[in-house]
C-alpha cells in the first residue's frame, strides 16, 4: 500500500522550494541579471564539463585530426574568451570531425565546434562569432541555471534539501551531456548572441559578423531541406540554437550600437586555412556515394536499393525510403557467437522469431530472420541479418518493412543484404571523401562556371550559393576567393 503526503504538508514543502530558490539567486556578472544557479557552482561546472567531455568526444566521433586547423580555432577561441566577466575559466576549444553543422558548449569552458561549422564560415569573424556565442552561454552560467531550475522542477522536496547541503556534484553528473547540447531559451540566445557581440568587438573582430553567420545557416538549412525533398526542419545547429529573423536582426542592432571600432573579418586567412579541408563524411567514418556505402579503413561497402536516402551516425548507418516507408538500419557489434546463436540467442534474446536461416554473404557465414511488429502504429515485418564480418564482430543490418510493401521492395532489400563485401584495392584508392578547394574568380567567372564541377549530380549553384554566403541574385566578384566542393 502506498502512502502519500497530505496536501497540506505538500504546499508547505513547495514553499521551502520557493525560498531556497530565492536564497541561491546572485547577480551574473556578463549579464548584470540575478539567476538562480546555485545548484551548480563554478567549481562543479569544472567537474561536470570534464566528465562529460569524453561522451562528447564518444558521440561525434572524435575531433579533427589537422594540428594546423585546431591549433587555429584554439588561438581564435582563446582570443574572443581573453577579456570576459569570468577570468577563472579556464577555455578549451576542439573541433569535432563531423559534417553536421553544430556549436555547443559544456560548464566549465569546455567549447565545440564542428567541422560543418567551419565549411559554413567565410571569415575568421564568423568563426569568432560562433566561438564568441558558446563562450557567452559559459560566462552567462547557461547550462548552471538551466540545470538548477531543472533539479527545482523534478526533484521532490527531501532531495532538494539534501541537495542544498553540497550533494549536487554527483547530481550534476548523472544529468548527462544532453542537457548541454538541446536548445536554450530564447531569452538565454539573445543574451549569448549579446555577450558573443562584446566579445568580438573587444577581441578586435567586427561585430557584424555574428549576424553574417546567422544568416548563412539560413541558407544552408534552406539549402539541405531542398537537397533531401523536406520540409525545412531547422535541424543541427538550429535544433540546438533557435535561430528567427528576430534573432538575426537583433544581432545587427547589436552589432550598430557597439561602441567600439573593431571591424576586422580575416576573410583571406580564413579561407586559406580551411582549403583542403574535408567536406562531409571523412574516411574514418566511411563515405556515401550515390545509393552506395563505403568504408575504406573497415574494408566494407553496401548498396542500398535507388531512392534510398542514406544517412551516415556515429554508430549506426540508416537508409530510408520515402515512397515505400522501408527503413535499413546497419551497425556492427563484438560477438564471438556463430550468426545464427547469436541471432536467436543474444540479438533477440531468446524472443520468438521465424525460423533462423543460415545463408551466405559474398563468402561470410551469416543468418537471417523475421517478425511482425508494430512502428508508429504502422504493422510492419522486421528482417534482422547477422553477418560474421571477422572473428569477434557481427555485422547486422535490421529491416523494417511496411506489410504493404510489394514484391519489388523485399527484392531490393534481398538485393541490399548480398551487396555487402570486401573493397577491393583499387576501390581502396578511389574512395576518397570529397574536400573544400579555394578558388580565385576571374573576369569572366560566375557562379554557374566555378560551380559546375562540383561532384554533385543536382543543385551545383545551391550549394555553391549556400557554402559563400551568396544570395540568389548575388554573383561573384573577379578577385574574389571562393570555396568550391572537388573529389
Amino acid at each position: 500500500m502506498r502512502t502519500y503526503f497530505k496536501p497540506v504538508l505538500i504546499v508547505s514543502l513547495l514553499a521551502g522550494v520557493s525560498l531556497a530558490a530565492l536564497a541561491g539567486c546572485t547577480m551574473n556578472p556578463a549579464t548584470g541579471e540575478n539567476q538562480f544557479a546555485a545548484l551548480m557552482s563554478p567549481q562543479q561546472e569544472s567537474t561536470v564539463g570534464a566528465q562529460e567531455h569524453e561522451k562528447i568526444l564518444q558521440q561525434f566521433g572524435g575531433t579533427l585530426k589537422d594540428a594546423q586547423i585546431t591549433s587555429y580555432v584554439e588561438r581564435i577561441g582563446q582570443r574572443v574568451a581573453r577579456d570576459t566577466e569570468r577570468p577563472d575559466v579556464q577555455y578549451k576549444f576542439f573541433v569535432l570531425d563531423t559534417p553536421t553543422v553544430n556549436a555547443f558548449a559544456l560548464p566549465g569552458g569546455y567549447v565545440y565546434v564542428t567541422r560543418g561549422i567551419l565549411a559554413l564560415a567565410n571569415t575568421e569573424a564568423q568563426l569568432a562569432s560562433v566561438l564568441a556565442h558558446e563562450v557567452a552561454h559559459v560566462t552567462a552560467r547557461h547550462s548552471a541555471e538551466r540545470y538548477s531550475h531543472g533539479v527545482v522542477t523534478s526533484l521532490g522536496a527531501a532531495i532538494l534539501s539534501a541537495a542544498l547541503d553540497n550533494s549536487t556534484a554527483s547530481q550534476a553528473a548523472s544529468i548527462g551531456s544532453e542537457l548541454y547540447i538541446t536548445s536554450y531559451s530564447r531569452k538565454q540566445e539573445s543574451q549569448a548572441d549579446t555577450l558573443g557581440i562584446r566579445y568580438l568587438d573587444r577581441a578586435g573582430y567586427s561585430p557584424a559578423a555574428m549576424a553574417e553567420f546567422l544568416n548563412n545557416l539560413a541558407r544552408f538549412t534552406a539549402f539541405e531541406a531542398q537537397e533531401s525533398g523536406r520540409a525545412n526542419t531547422n535541424a543541427g545547429y538550429f535544433s540546438t540554437h533557435p535561430q528567427t529573423e528576430e534573432r538575426a536582426a537583433e544581432a545587427v542592432q547589436v552589432a550598430a550600437n557597439t561602441s567600439g571600432s573593431a571591424n576586422e573579418t580575416g576573410r583571406e586567412a580564413y579561407l586559406k586555412t580551411v582549403d583542403g579541408l574535408t567536406f562531409g563524411d571523412s574516411a574514418d567514418q566511411g563515405l556515401i556515394r550515390g545509393n552506395t556505402f563505403w568504408h575504406p579503413q573497415m574494408n566494407f561497402t553496401f548498396t542500398v536499393p535507388e531512392g534510398y536516402a542514406i544517412a551516415n551516425n556515429p554508430t549506426e548507418i540508416v537508409a530510408k525510403d520515402k515512397a515505400s516507408g522501408t527503413v535499413i538500419l546497419f551497425d556492427s557489434v563484438s560477438s564471438n557467437s556463430a550468426p545464427a546463436t547469436y541471432l536467436a540467442q543474444d540479438w533477440m534474446k531468446g524472443q520468438a522469431v521465424s525460423k533462423v536461416e543460415t545463408i551466405d554473404v559474398n563468402g561470410k557465414p551469416a543468418a537471417t530472420a523475421d517478425f511482425a511488429a508494430v512502428i508508429n502504429k504502422r504493422p510492419v515485418t522486421v528482417r534482422l541479418v547477422a553477418v560474421q564480418w571477422t572473428n569477434g564482430t557481427i555485422f547486422r543490418f535490421q529491416m523494417a518493412i511496411p506489410q504493404a510493401a510489394n514484391a519489388s521492395v523485399v527484392e531490393g532489400l534481398k538485393k541490399t543484404t548480398y551487396s555487402l563485401r570486401t573493397m577491393t584495392s583499387a576501390e581502396k584508392q578511389s574512395i576518397r571523401p570529397y574536400r573544400l578547394k579555394i578558388v580565385t574568380a576571374g573576369a569572366g567567372d560566375s557562379v554557374t562556371s566555378l560551380s559546375r564541377n562540383q561532384p554533385y549530380k543536382t543543385l551545383n549553384e545551391q550549394r555553391f550559393r549556400a557554402l559563400n554566403g551568396l544570395n540568389p541574385a548575388d554573383n561573384v566578384t573577379a578577385g574574389m576567393q571562393y570555396k568550391v566542393v572537388v573529389e
